[in-house]
């Protein structure tokens, strides 16, 4: 039998939308938003590791675009010719260039800058689509790709690795992972910047910094994802979270005029983030996995202008402060967000299992979110799943292919009180998938940070039984992410979920004036995709409200 084909590139299958041709019509309507510039031969249009101009389309001349980095062969990706244009997502934020990019002879091209790229995208809507479509489509190609951005080196499945992968993976940014115990090109690259083990893992960074098991924050700053905040200036509205309900709020507040600013200590998407797969949101009839859908809406919030910072923690909310700046976050940085409104939409945090030695396991053998890089691990072996929601179902079906068998665990009777049908349905029909209700996990085993084993106990009769997996996914639920509100006097219900809507209040309104709470972390929301996207969109118009009566206070006094 002929070995069956692999999978072909994006770029193979949607080049005419990866790389459009612009015509003369396209180049006159963008004239007005940037500059005609022409480069020498030879000269870096965009550097890895630097920020650049903006994006370039092409008058004349040539732009050979090119893997980038301190370690690379400068393989080229594309040629750029009259007609197309160069640059992808990171021109759209003004963060550093993941490719280099130099003219072949003599090159004119009309330069177009961030913020005037943004009003592209919003007043030219069939050339911003077309334009919008490419940057989005670029960077899935180089995601797909795997050989720019940074390199991580590290014994792959210890823990400070997976950290960073995931922190990379779940922000979609292009990276590659090198395993330092049987990679040569690891070994070599070990060898060259003289790195003893007890560093690892290390990342080498485009602009040629080398990371010595960096904290994500120490990541970010030297990729270029986050910037010194500006401590004077004041947005209409700051969004603590960008899970669906945050990212939502972004996208309507600043598509409709505020200055909004979104922080967020992890990645953007929260938990539906980490979700393998979204059948049942309208819209997406084939269904899509949590990481594109919020990437999406991640790039959307972007395209109107949201200032979206990452990993960026709320520490605490200040009480009241006279004039515009009313409400000041404080931040792990030690930095100051001051805004006129404040929108809590910081989610929840996954809930742990209840056994004693959890913490020896966790990072690296007890995760709570499947991906790429966690069936990389587990791959073709036996593996333990505990919980009966949606995330879990969906969970169950993007691992079940990858391994040899999934043992799910389950606390109720079954898994229709708790899961959509369609995920049970295609659940029983998967053959490697065993189903065990009204059980728990009660132990894990084994030593220096390894799993050999998963007790199990049947909740009804108190019999156990140990199972000889090496890794299991947690997906039992979450506690309200609100410990940062700590006396602040944002009334919090006896779980601690955010209580909005009393005293006449709108129903998202907590009981401070101009803070808000949507999505998961809100006492009475529907814990669903779709409703968070809902309230995050539907707050914006009690933001309008409250900055409306709080202009007019300001002028009254003023007067």
């Amino acid at each position: 039998m002929a070995e069956k084909s692999e999978k072909p590139s994006i770029i193979e299958t949607r080049r005419d939308q990866i790389f459009p041709v612009l015509g003369e019509h396209d180049f006159m309507r963008l004239r007005r938003f940037g500059q005609v510039k022409t480069f020498a031969p030879g000269t870096f249009l965009m550097k890895a590791g630097e920020v650049a101009q903006g994006l370039s389309f092409v008058l004349k001349g040539h732009i050979d675009v090119r893997q980038g980095g301190a370690v690379t062969d400068g393989q080229s990706i594309v040629r750029h010719g009259p007609g197309s244009f160069l640059g992808e997502l990171a021109q759209l934020s003004d963060r550093p260039a993941l490719v280099d990019a130099v003219a072949e002879g003599e090159v004119e091209a009309i330069v177009v800058a961030p913020r005037r790229l943004r009003d592209v995208l919003v007043q030219e809507a069939e050339l911003g689509e077309r334009i919008m479509r490419a940057l989005i489509l670029r960077r899935v190609g180089l995601l797909e790709a795997g050989q720019t951005g940074p390199i991580l080196i590290g014994p792959f499945g210890t823990s400070d690795m997976l950290r960073l992968e995931n922190f990379l993976t779940r922000n979609g940014h292009p990276h590659r992972s090198l395993d330092s115990g049987n990679d040569s090109c690891a070994q070599t690259l070990l060898s060259r910047f003289t790195v003893q083990p007890e560093h690892l893992p290390i990342v080498l960074c485009p602009g040629g910094e080398i990371l010595r098991n960096p904290t994500e924050h120490e990541l970010a700053r030297c990729l270029g994802l986050v910037k010194n905040l500006d401590a004077e200036r004041i947005y209409d509205t700051a969004i603590v979270g960008s899970g669906p309900a945050g990212l939502a709020a972004a996208v309507y507040a600043a598509s409709e005029g505020l200055s909004t600013i979104v922080l967020d200590c992890r990645s953007f998407g929260g938990q539906a983030g980490a979700s393998s797969r979204i059948e049942n949101y309208l819209g997406f009839p084939t269904g899509i996995s949590g990481l594109a859908l919020m990437a999406r809406a991640y790039n959307q919030a972007q395209k109107f202008g949201a200032e979206v910072t990452i990993p960026e923690e709320a520490r605490s909310l200040d009480q009241d402060q006279p004039g515009e700046d009313r409400f000041h976050l404080k931040l792990g940085t030690g930095e100051t967000v001051k805004a006129r409104s404040v929108v809590i939409a910081s989610g929840a945090r996954y809930r742990r299992l209840e056994i004693d030695n959890l913490s020896e396991f966790e990072g690296t053998c007890v995760h709570y979110w499947a991906s790429a890089v966690e069936t990389r691990m587990c791959s073709g072996q036996e593996v333990v799943l505990t919980g009966a929601g949606n995330s879990a179902g969906q969970a169950v079906v993007f691992l079940a292919p990858k391994v040899k068998k999934l043992w799910m665990v389950v606390r109720g009777k079954s898994l229709e009180a708790t899961m959509s049908q369609y995920l049970v349905d295609r659940i029983k029909a998967l053959p490697n998938v065993e189903v065990v209700v009204r059980t728990e996990i009660c132990g894990l085993g084994g030593s220096e940070g390894v799993l050999e084993s998963v007790t199990l106990k049947n909740r009804d009769d108190g019999e156990t039984e140990t199972c000889p997996v090496s890794h299991v996914f947690s997906f039992i639920g979450a506690d309200p992410n609100t410990d940062w509100l700590d006396g602040c006097g944002v009334k919090l219900d006896e779980k601690g979920f955010v209580i909005t809507g009393q005293d006449g209040r709108h129903a998202l309104e907590t009981c401070r004036d101009g803070v808000f709470a949507v999505g998961d972390v809100r006492c009475g929301s529907v814990k669903r995709v779709a409703a968070a996207v809902g309230e995050g969109s539907t707050v914006v118009s009690a933001i309008h409200q409250w900055l409306a009566r709080e202009k007019a206070k300001l002028a009254e006094a003023a007067e």
